[in-house]
Parts: C-alpha cells; structure tokens; sequence
C-alpha cells in the first residue's frame, strides 16, 4: 500500500484508491455522500470488512470516523458550553525504550486490557530515498515483504490469518515504511519471529518471478487509484510544487515507466541500504512488560545486521514566492479548485502554529471557509483544507468544489478574501478552544486502542521515528493549546500570504457528433479559408417502551450510544428514492431551538460526535461523548432526534450538494454498477429494489419537500421501533436516569408501523451481461450478483465460512487467481452484504481493461469449480474457522466494534448472547455443511454481471464468452438500445 495517515485534518489526500469498501459499506456509500470527501489510506491487503460495499473511499484519515456533512447558519454564534474547556491534563502514553547492539530501536508500552499485542516494525525509508528513474521502488519493495522470506517461502499473510491476527497491514510514503499487525499473546513469537525473518533473512527468496508478479500488482494499484474522480491528480501536483530533483516531487507509487525498469540488482541494493536493524524502529504494546520484550526482541532481532550508516536529508521547505497555475480535465462531476503552499517541516518552530490555522481555516462546518463558500455564498459544494506533515516540508492544501454552474474563479475569490481577512484579523479565542477540543477528543479516543491504524503503538513509533520522542505527537496537542491567535496569525502570514500553486480540475467539455458530415466520394476542392472479545449486556425498558442495551467499559471515559430503527433505503420503498438518507442527514440541520452552525459548535465545544444516517435496514442516530460531558451531550443528542427543524432554508441548502453527489457517484465505476445492480437482483417492487448508495436519484431528490421528511421522521422515528445500544464508562442505573430524564416527552403514535416488502425473489432463469461505458477508463470494474440467504438464517457463521474460503479473505481463492497468480487485479473478492432479507452475494474484481473477458472466465471458473469438481477442503476450512476464532482478543478491542457488534444483533435479530456461543458455531461448522450451503447459494449460471470499462475495448470479447443476453445501460441504470444475446456482434 502506498499512502499514510499522517496529516493533521480531515483531507483529500494523495491516494486516491478504491480499495477498502465493501461489506459494511451500504452505510460507507452514505458517509461518502454526506461528507462528500476522499480518504487518504490505500491497503495493501484489505480484509473484505474494509471493502466498502459503495466501494467510495470510507476508512477515516487521520483518525477520524466519518462525520455527516450538514449544513449551518451563516454568521451564526453558538452558545459556550461552560463545562467543556480545553483539557489542561497533557495526554501521554506510558512507554520503556532500549535499544539493541545493533542499533535497532524498540519502544514498549504496557496495556493489559486485552490479551493482545500490537506490533509495529517502522523503517526511516520511503519514496524520497528513490533515486529518479526509480520512482516507486519503496512501495514496491513493501510488496516484495509480503512475499516469503528464506525461512518461511508463503504469504505472509497465512499464519497471522491462522493465529486470527487483526488490524494487519503495510504501507509506505515519502519518508517511511511500516508493517504491523495485532496478535493474541500467545502468538507474539510467531509474528517477531516473521517480522524479524524478512528483515534479516529475505533476498535468498526474491526471484524474478516474485518481481513481475508484484510489480504487476503495483501497476494495478495505480491505475486502481488513477481510475477514480481526481485520481491523477497528486502526480502532477506533486511535480509541480517541489522543484526538479527534490525528493518529494514524485508520488510514492512512481511511474510506470520506473516500475517496469527496476531489477532484482535494484532490490538486493534497497534492502542491504535502508533495511537494516539501525534504521528501525519496532514498537510493541499492550499485553506485555519490557523484560520480556527484552527477552524476545534479543532472541529474534539482535543477530541482524546494522545496515550502513545513513546520511538523514535535510529540510528542503522550497517555499515558492509566485502564484502558479495549471489546469486538466477529467471525468468529474463537478469542478474542483486545488490551492497548495508549501509549509515548514516536522519540528519547525511554526508547524503547529500553520496546523492550527489550517483547523480554523477548513476543518469542519464552523470553520472559515465552509461557513463562507458552502453555507453563506452557496456557490462550492464541499471545501476542506489539508496539512500533511512531512520531514523535508509539509504540504497545506485547500480543496474545494465548485457548485454545478459557478465558476471556479467565483469559489477562488471568496477563498481569498477569507484568507486575507485571516491575515488581518488572526483566528478568535473561541475557533482555537473548538478546534484544539477536536484535536485532543480525537486523540484521547485514539487511546483506547494499541495499535490498527492510530492507535497508541502508531503514535509512539511516529514520535520515535520523526522526532526521538515517542509522545511527540501527543505533546504536540498540549504546545498547540498555549499558541495565542496572534502567533496563528503570523505563522499564516509568514507562509500562507504568497507562493500558492493553483490546479483547476474540470469535468471534459461535453462534445456532440453530427449525424452526417462531408461528401466522402470526392477530395473536396482546395479552399483558401479552412476549418479548426465481548462484554456482558444489560437490558433495560424505557417508560415510552424504548429498549435499552447496554455493555459497560470503563477503559477511557467514554461513552458510545447508537439508537437504531427499522427503516432504512428499504423504507424508501412507494416513497421518493433516497428520503430516508436525506431525512437522516437533515436530523443536524437545526432543531426547534438550534441553528446548524449552534449543533456543530456545542458538539465541537463538548468533545461529541453526533452522527446520523441509513444503511439498506436500518436508519442510525449514534453519539460519542466525553463522560465529563455526558449529560450536556445527551440532551442535544436528544434534542436532534426528537426535534429536528427540517427547515425549507436548509433543504434547499442541501439539495444541490446532494444532486451534486449522485452526479459524483455516477462518475465512480464501482458507484455507477451499485446503482444499477440492485433492481436488477430484485425488481423494481421489492424493498431493496433500489440504489444500493440510498443516495436516490436527481428527479427524487429534487421532488423531495418538507412534508416528505416530516411525515418519514413521524412514521419510523418512534419508540416501539427503535433499541438503544450504548456501550462505554456508564452503570444502567445512571443510563436509564439519563435517558429517562432526556427522552421523557418521547411517546409512540397511535398509527401501526408500515410493513416494508422483502418477499423472497426467485433467481433468474439464466445469467445476464450489463454493461456501462466509462471510455478511457483504466480498468474494468466487474461486479456479479445473486440473491442469497438472509443475515437472520441459524447456519449464518458457516455461510459466512463458505464464501470466506471462495472469496473472502486475502488468501481466497478468487483472489489468489487474479491478484496473484495472474496479477490482473489489485484485489479481487466475493462477499456477503449483510440484509434482513435475502442478501447479495456479490463477486467483485477491478482488473485491467485488456483482461476484461480473461478475469471473467476466471471469476466463472471459480465459481463452477467450488460447487463442481474442486469444492472446500479441510485446510480451507480449517484456516479461516483459525482465523475467526484467534481474531477474537482483538476483535472487540474498542467501544466502537463493541457498539457495531450489538447492533447487528439487534437489526438482525439474534439472541444477545450470540457471542457466547459464537467459538462453538466456528468449531461446530463442518465441510458437509459447507458444501451444501455453497451448492444451495451459488448458482454460476444465474449470475447478474454489471461491467463498468470502455465498452470499445470490452464489449466483444465479454460477448463471445456466452455467458447470457447482454445489454447496455446508463449512468442511471437505463437501458441503452436493445438486449444483444451473446456472442451477436
């Protein structure tokens, strides 16, 4: 994986891939319409729970869960809350540090709350060691170590999926590259004794063969990202703000051209260089003291070598004192204005001065530039401000959407005046209270895990790595919080007021083709003019009849609450498309007493996260608050969900940003076949018959009034239809009190519940073939579906095993071909979407358009083989049942999988001691089960195939596989001419 999470806000960052969606994302493709964003982490490796169903750039960045993007009331102010002040308390990570004889730096933090330990190996090497002519090679060199080392010639990823290993990964950036994973403690051994085997022991097994293999991976990888909205962006912004033979003026992925030119002689070079035991950190944390990290580290890593000495480059800012200025095309929705400075480095003096007012500049709906160009002046869907912190220079990023009709020099104008009022005026008092409140939630939260993307065992490498203080980073908050608006205001003068670089990205000019043209008998005459782990759950009832779950932990004082109703897109059903998203995402728009911008800012004051949203069953409340200031978050958590405003003002705000994200969406090839796919699996009269995004359509949501979402909010928003699931620092007695007190007024209406229709579908006679052009595209997004059983079935663990073994992890099958084996395909999985009613079977591969027909015989071959003449083996099975079981210590390490955990026992039904019994439903599953689910629910011949590619380049090769009728369909899902049988030309 290339990419990091190291920037200070929320951003649109250099990675622009589409890699870690799918199961869990009928609510990802909702975020991403509401916080209308790109994230900037890529995997290496997804697991199938981090590939997003609307397969649209969901895992948060920089720590951050996805929030809704609401809109606020310009000019507004928002009361003080007085008990939410800034935390004066630092936050700090206790930690030991020793170093080896051979240089190599371990850093260990005891947390014993779980019995799990995270690892995180961390090389000072990434894309700015390259040489030019080399781009790329760190991250390539990154998937060479997933790839055997001399002692253990497999994946990598095997023995740690068998010791049910979580938050595993590797990435690379411009200045380093990491590997971690989380393990239960009992297989500490194991995975020092892998991470310490490729860093000593790995060129004997680098071949030729393992080069081109990955190296293809890579090169799918980059045409994955550079085939999304904005996707080519970073390498031609990065080539223009950094002068020539800087070491950031190449993207970590490089180019295919150096890709194709690197040599075994280059990987021998890089590893004896840069992976030495000197260059090196190796943090472990949680369920483990030093002396025993000692015991172990030395056992595994002291015969390592050291590695030559390295010269560490210097700060290289090249700060710019011109304006420049560039433009493209994509295929875009909407136009996008691009303004980037460059800014001091890790440890300048006046880093956190720019990282602060970046925050107040573009960091959330009350910061400058949202409040002016999205909320007051109408004219930018979305606009944020990014700073990535790099060792040489850092990189501050305003990023911001036209709105469909303005031009983006009306959008650049209102961000300047903004900016030069900052310069005049500096951020007040109050924007760096709410803002460094952000920043210290935000990481207090991150304290509650040891390691995965952000977590403590992250923070102390970091720190370690960057700045020879493991808790840099967190002292950093506390040094942030003493800065004065006047030293804000300088530090942005100083580096903000010239050198801008400015790169327009515009949709392509729409160009019609005549019918006709010139006479093609004859030359013409010449002319003279041409043309141009889980916790006990405690019940409880409301006095209104709403049900309580609660699960107590006390790890970090917070507190997670989700109220969850039956409703959901399927809710939408005899309704206008896409009402129960929108009604959802109005919920922070105001209430009786509140302005948005009022909402917003007591959240950000209290140190709470409000959210609000709807997957395919179930539409969502959630509230994540401080302990300290539970009640106060609490009463405005009650506030927006009983008395939502739904002001005509703000829908009408909305609504243009809202069409602008399906316009969006149907310019993200897995986006177009999810919309597409749905009625086609189910009809147009069934519940689930709709877009997969819940996002709707542009004639729904224009159409869409204050009525519409009253009467929604009035039939499904009550209390004989919702369960709360809190989870978190709180006894039921307070819980109930609270609610009680909060929720008193709440009464259920007299009118019965609606019933939505999910009637069982039968499958089609035979397959089918629908095809969406997207000319130029890199690659071919394929994606088949067919109906399989509901989530609420007894036997679910082993359906779920059944297309593990096909499909669902990294080592499955269908991936293993097409990533692996023939390495057309960054990744390529099939997975279950999670329903209440018959659920997807989905079976999706992005791969390279001239394998387009080649993948899909591949995708149909595994298909008729698992249910044929190669079905599940006792080693399959008996991997993934490992990994389901060993994944347990760490799987409910947080408050938030914890809350995740409950509430799919409460949408789909399940008793809520699931858990208890979950090990034996593993164990209990065997290959005779297996097998019969796999031949009830796979049916190759009955598939529905959606291919999103260059119809030009595709069309005739997926005819003459003969898979079924083929026909053409619209962004929209329409159908383009007439059904074609297969093999017609």
């Amino acid at each position: 994986m290339y990419g990091s999470r190291m920037c200070r806000h929320r951003s649109r960052g250099p990675v622009q891939n589409d890699n870690h969606y799918l199961v869990g994302g009928l609510r990802s493709a909702q975020w991403q319409l509401q916080n209308n964003q790109n994230k900037e982490t890529a995997m290496k490796s997804p697991h199938p729970l981090w590939i997003p169903l609307a397969l649209s750039l969901a895992i948060a960045a920089c720590g951050e869960s996805p929030k809704p993007d609401a809109s606020a009331n310009a000019g507004a102010s928002a009361p003080p809350v007085a008990e939410a002040q800034i935390a004066t308390e630092a936050l700090q990570i206790p930690y030991e540090r020793f170093t080896l004889p051979n240089g190599l730096r371990v850093i260990v933090h005891e947390d014993r709350k779980a019995p799990i330990v995270s690892v995180g190996v961390w090389y000072h090497v990434g894309s700015k060691d390259e040489k030019p002519g080399r781009t790329g090679f760190a991250h390539l060199f990154e998937h060479l170590m997933f790839n055997g080392s001399e002692n253990y010639d497999d994946e990598f990823f095997k023995p740690f999926e068998q010791a049910g290993a979580t938050g595993m990964n590797g990435t690379t950036w411009l200045d380093r590259t990491n590997y971690f994973e989380t393990v239960p403690s009992n297989a500490l051994d194991m995975a020092l004794w892998m991470e310490s085997d490729r860093m000593g022991h790995l060129l004997g097994v680098i071949t030729q063969e393992k080069l081109d293999e990955q190296r293809g991976v890579v090169q799918n990888e980059k045409r994955q990202g550079q085939n999304q909205p904005y996707g080519k962006v970073w390498e031609k912004m990065q080539a223009a703000i950094f002068p020539e033979g800087h070491p950031y003026s190449w993207t970590t992925i490089g180019s295919m051209e150096d890709l194709n030119a690197a040599e075994l002689e280059d990987v021998h070079e890089w590893f004896k260089t840069y992976y030495g035991a000197a260059n090196t950190v190796l943090v472990l944390a949680g369920d483990i003291d030093v002396e025993t990290a000692k015991e172990k580290v030395n056992q595994y890593f002291a015969d390592i070598p050291a590695g030559p000495p390295l010269i560490k480059k210097k700060a290289w800012i090249a700060k710019r004192e011109e304006s420049k200025r560039e433009q493209m095309f994509d295929r875009v929705a909407q136009s996008r204005l691009y303004k980037v400075w460059n800014t001091p480095n890790l440890g300048h003096e006046d880093t956190n001065a720019v990282a602060l007012a970046a925050a107040v500049l573009g960091n959330g709906k009350n910061s400058r530039l949202y409040e002016r160009l999205v909320y007051q002046d109408q004219i930018a869907t979305s606009v944020n401000v990014a700073l990535y912190e790099f060792e040489l220079s850092s990189i501050f990023q305003v990023i911001a959407d036209a709105k469909p009709g303005v031009e983006l020099s009306k959008v650049e104008a209102a961000i300047e005046e903004e900016l030069q009022r900052f310069f005049k005026e500096g951020p007040t008092a109050e924007e760096l209270a709410r803002v460094n409140m952000s920043e210290y939630a935000g990481a207090a939260r991150n304290l509650e895990q040891v390691g995965g993307w952000s977590g403590k065992g992250v923070i102390l490498a970091r720190g370690e790595l960057y700045l020879d203080n493991p808790n840099g980073y967190l002292e950093a908050i506390a040094e942030k919080q003493q800065l004065t608006p006047q030293q804000v205001r300088a530090a942005a003068q100083e580096w903000l007021s010239n050198g801008d670089y400015n790169l327009e990205v515009h949709p392509f000019p729409e160009y019609k083709v005549a019918d006709s043209g010139a006479d093609r008998s004859k030359l013409p005459d010449t002319g003279a003019f041409p043309s141009v782990p889980f916790p006990e759950l405690q019940t409880a009832e409301l006095s209104n009849g709403l049900k309580v779950i609660l699960a107590e932990r006390n790890s970090v004082p917070v507190v997670d609450m989700r109220l969850i109703f039956d409703a959901g897109y399927a809710a939408d059903q005899g309704k206008k498309l896409g009402t129960s998203s929108y009604a959802m995402s109005m919920l922070k728009e105001g209430t009786a007493k509140l302005s948005a911008l009022e909402i917003s800012a007591r959240e950000e004051m209290l140190g709470a996260r409000i959210g609000a949203g709807a997957d395919i069953d179930t539409a969502t409340v959630s509230l994540n608050a401080l302990t300290a200031n539970l009640d106060d978050s609490m009463a405005l958590f009650a506030d927006i969900v009983l008395h939502p405003a739904f002001s005509d003002e703000e829908i009408e705000r909305k609504r243009s940003r809202w069409i602008a994200g399906i316009q969006q969406e149907k310019t993200k090839p897995v986006q177009m076949a999810l919309r597409s796919l749905p009625p086609l699996l189910y009809g147009a009269d069934h519940a689930y018959g709709v877009p997969f995004t819940g996002s709707g359509t542009e004639a729904s949501i224009e159409s869409l009034n204050r009525d519409d979402l009253v009467e929604y909010h009035q039939t499904w928003m009550r209390p004989d239809n919702a369960t709360l699931v809190a989870v978190g620092d709180i006894a039921m007695d307070a819980l109930v009190q609270k609610l009680e007190s909060h929720f008193a007024d709440w009464r259920a209406p007299e009118a019965p519940l609606p019933q939505k229709n999910l009637a069982v579908v039968a499958h089609p006679e035979k397959a089918s073939v629908f095809l969406i052009d997207k000319p130029d595209s890199e690659q071919s997004i394929i994606i088949g579906g067919l109906l399989a059983p509901s989530e609420k079935i007894p036997n679910r663990e082993a359906l779920h095993m059944m297309n593990d073994i096909l499909g669902g992890t990294f080592t499955a099958r269908i991936n293993m071909n097409l990533r692996e084996e023939k390495h057309w395909a960054y990744g390529a999985y099939s997975f279950l979407t999670g329903a209440k009613g018959q659920q997807p079977l989905l079976v999706y591969a992005p791969v390279q358009t001239d394998k387009t027909s080649e993948s899909l015989a591949e995708l149909q071959k595994e298909l008729r083989a698992y249910i044929g003449d190669q079905p599940a083996v006792s080693d399959e099975l008996q991997k993934v049942k490992a990994k389901r079981i060993n994944e347990l210590p760490g799987r409910f390490e947080t408050i938030a999988a914890v809350s995740g955990a409950v509430s799919d026992m409460v949408t789909y039904e399940r008793p809520l001691d699931y858990m208890d019994g979950y090990a034996e439903q593993i164990r209990g599953a065997d290959l005779d089960s297996i097998h019969a689910l796999a031949r009830e629910t796979i049916k190759p011949e009955q598939f529905i195939w959606v291919i999103v590619g260059d119809r030009k380049k595709i069309e005739k090769g997926i005819r003459d596989l003969d898979i079924g009728p083929m026909a053409e369909l619209d962004a929209d899902g329409n159908p383009v001419g007439e059904p074609v049988a297969a093999g017609g030309h």
